[in-house]
C-alpha cells in the first residue's frame, strides 16, 4: 500500500451512486469509498485521489472510459467552475432518482424506525430559472482559469461579477449568464457591470477591503416585482447616486432599489441599515390568495412555485378540520402558519428570528388573518411549560428546523406535549432521521413525502407525518 499521503491512481473505476454533497460515490480495490466530484453514476474513469482518509479517498476524474448514459450536457458555460449546480450533468429523472434514495437511506439507516412505503419524490416543474433570490458579489481581481493564467495574451478587464469559487472567500467568478433566476436578473447585472466599468467605479478588493461596489442582491416575485440592492463600501454620494438613477432609468420594473454602506470586515447585511432609494422597501409574494411582504432581510423560500406545493403537503398531512390548536415551530416569517390558518382554529408560531417575527406580524394584519399568534426566540427556551399553559395544548405540532434540525429539549417537549400529530418538514433528511427516532416510542410515521425544491442541486427537502401511536 502507498505511503499515507501519496496520491494515487485506480484505473476503469466504475461510478456507482451519487451521494456526500453530490459527489459521484465509487469503490477503490480495497473496498474504500471514494468521492469524486462531477461524476454521474454509470461513469467508468481513471481516478486520482488527492485526499486520503481511514474510510475514503476523494479523488478527482483523471480520465473517462465510459460516460454514464445518465448524462446530459450542462446548460450552463460555467458549470464545473462554479460552486452552484454541480447536478447540472445529470437527467433530471436521475437526479429525482437519488434524491428520493437519500431520503429513503437516511430515514433507514439513521432513523432505524418502521417506515410506511415512501411516496414518489414531487419533482420541481421549473428546472431552470426558479430561484427568487439570487447574490452576487464584485471584485476588481476575477478568477481566472488555468488557460488564462497560462496565455501571453492582454486579459484586459480584471473585474468581475458573479460568484464566490468554492473555498475561495476572494476569489470571484464573473458571470455572463446564472440559469437560476429569471430574466431581468441577468440583464440587471450585466448592465450594471457595464455602467461601472464605463464610469470607472472601482470594484471591491477582499484583502484589501478597497472599493466602491462591493456585492448586489436582487429579488424576484411570482407577482413580478423586482427588488435590487447595492452593497456599497466606500460611501461616496455621487457615485452612488449616479449608478442608483441609471439602474431606476434602465429598468422601470424595478419595484424597490435599495442600497446599504457596509464597511465592516464581512458583508452581511442583516446588522447594517438599508436604505431605500427609489420605490418602496419591500415587494409581495402572493400564493393563493394571502400576501407576503419581503422586504431585504426577508427569509422566504428562494423556489416560489415549489414552495406552494411544499406548504400544500404540510397542509395536507395535518389534514385539519378547523377546531384544531397548531403550532408552527421554527415558522420564519409565517408562511405555514398563515397558509394553514384558514383550516384551524388558532395557530401560534414560534421563531429565533426577531425581524422575521415583525413581517410574519406585519403578513398576518395584511392578510386579515386573525387566528395566528407569532413569538420571537430561541426555541428550547420559549417553548416551556408556562409557554404552553398561556397558549393551550396543541392538537397539531409543524415544524420546519434549519439544517441542524430540533434541539433535543425542543424534541423532549413535543413529547411532554404530545399532539395528535406533528407535520416535520426538514430541508436534511439525515437530522430529521435523528429526530424521528428520538420520538420512535410515542409517534409512527405515517407519510413520507420528498420535494425538490433546488433542481440541479444534491439538495432535498422532506415532509413526514408523525401520529400518536
Amino acid at each position: 500500500m502507498a505511503r499515507k499521503n501519496k496520491k494515487q491512481v485506480f484505473e476503469a473505476v466504475e461510478v456507482i451512486d451519487a451521494g456526500a454533497k453530490g459527489k459521484g460515490v465509487a469503490k477503490a480495490p480495497d473496498g474504500r469509498v471514494i468521492f469524486l466530484p462531477y461524476a454521474v453514476p454509470g461513469d467508468v474513469v481513471d481516478v486520482q485521489t488527492f485526499k486520503k482518509r481511514k474510510a475514503f479517498f476523494e479523488g478527482k476524474i483523471a480520465n473517462f472510459h465510459t460516460k454514464s448514459p445518465k448524462r446530459t450536457t450542462p446548460e450552463c458555460e460555467h458549470f464545473g467552475v462554479c460552486g452552484g449546480c454541480k447536478w447540472q450533468n445529470m437527467g433530471y429523472e436521475h437526479q429525482l432518482f437519488y434524491k428520493q434514495k437519500e431520503v429513503e437511506n437516511n430515514l433507514t439507516r439513521i432513523g432505524k424506525i418502521q417506515l410506511p412505503e415512501f411516496t414518489p419524490i414531487l419533482g420541481s416543474e421549473e428546472q431552470y430559472f426558479y430561484r427568487n433570490k439570487m447574490e452576487f458579489s464584485f471584485s476588481d481581481s476575477r478568477w481566472l482559469t488555468l488557460e488564462e493564467i497560462q496565455s501571453d495574451e492582454d486579459l484586459g478587464d480584471k473585474n468581475a461579477l458573479g460568484f464566490h469559487i468554492p473555498g475561495m472567500w476572494d476569489k470571484i467568478l464573473d458571470i455572463k449568464k446564472c440559469h437560476l433566476q429569471e430574466d431581468p436578473s441577468n440583464a440587471i447585472r450585466l448592465a450594471t457591470k457595464e455602467f461601472a466599468l464605463a464610469n470607472n467605479f472601482e470594484f471591491f478588493n477582499p484583502r484589501n477591503q478597497t472599493g466602491l461596489l462591493r456585492t448586489m442582491m436582487i429579488r424576484t416575485a411570482s407577482t413580478g416585482e423586482i427588488m435590487v440592492l447595492i452593497q456599497f463600501f466606500d460611501d461616496k454620494k455621487e457615485e452612488r447616486e449616479l449608478l442608483l438613477d441609471f439602474l431606476q432609468e434602465k429598468f422601470p420594473a424595478i419595484t424597490s432599489l435599495q442600497f446599504v454602506v457596509n464597511q465592516k470586515p464581512n458583508d452581511t447585511i442583516y446588522d447594517q441599515e438599508i436604505i431605500c432609494y427609489a420605490g418602496r422597501d419591500h415587494i409581495f409574494e402572493e400564493m393563493e390568495g394571502l400576501k407576503f411582504k419581503i422586504n431585504a432581510k426577508s427569509f422566504y423560500q428562494t423556489n416560489s412555485a415549489q414552495a406552494y406545493e411544499l406548504y400544500k403537503i404540510t397542509r395536507d398531512f395535518a389534514n385539519l378540520t378547523g377546531n384544531e390548536l397548531v403550532y408552527d415551530l421554527y415558522t420564519g416569517t409565517g408562511t405555514i402558519a398563515q397558509f394553514v390558518a384558514k383550516k384551524a382554529k388558532k395557530v401560534v408560531g414560534v421563531e429565533a428570528v426577531p425581524e422575521a417575527i415583525e413581517d410574519a406580524k406585519a403578513n398576518a394584519q395584511f392578510n386579515q388573518i386573525e387566528n395566528v399568534t407569532f413569538y420571537a426566540g430561541d426555541m428550547k427556551e420559549v417553548f416551556n411549560e408556562a409557554f404552553i399553559q398561556q397558549n393551550g395544548t396543541p392538537d397539531v405540532i409543524i415544524t420546519d428546523p434549519p439544517r441542524d434540525g430540533m434541539h433535543k429539549d425542543v424534541v423532549q417537549q413535543i413529547l411532554n406535549i404530545a399532539p395528535q400529530k406533528v407535520v416535520y418538514v426538514s430541508c436534511n433528511s439525515a437530522t430529521q432521521a435523528r429526530d424521528l427516532a428520538l420520538m420512535d416510542s410515542m409517534y409512527k410515521v405515517t407519510k413520507v413525502q420528498p420535494v425538490d425544491m433546488f433542481p440541479q442541486t444534491h439538495h432535498v427537502e422532506n415532509v413526514v407525518l408523525l401520529e400518536k401511536r
